[in-house]
């Protein structure tokens, strides 16, 4: 009776999820390209991306670990 919503909220996040993962991808790929064209990077800049990148590996590795593929 109460595990019957187990099911659609555990989707539910996995959306939500899947959202995040794409929208710090997209992030991450704008920080290192900004780094890359500029002639001399401040360390804020460089800070940053590394920050992006660290955030999308965490939630690649939490999507891992629940088994959802982003090729649906």
């Amino acid at each position: 009776m109460f595990f019957r919503r187990k099911g659609w909220l555990r989707a539910e996040f996995d959306e939500q999820l899947l959202q995040q993962l794409k929208r710090l991808k997209k992030d991450w790929d704008h920080q290192s390209t900004l780094t890359k064209k500029s002639f001399d990077p401040f360390r804020e800049m460089e800070l940053q991306t590394k920050i992006a990148r660290a955030k999308y590996l965490l939630l690649l590795r939490e999507a891992k670990k629940r088994n959802i593929s982003l090729l649906k």
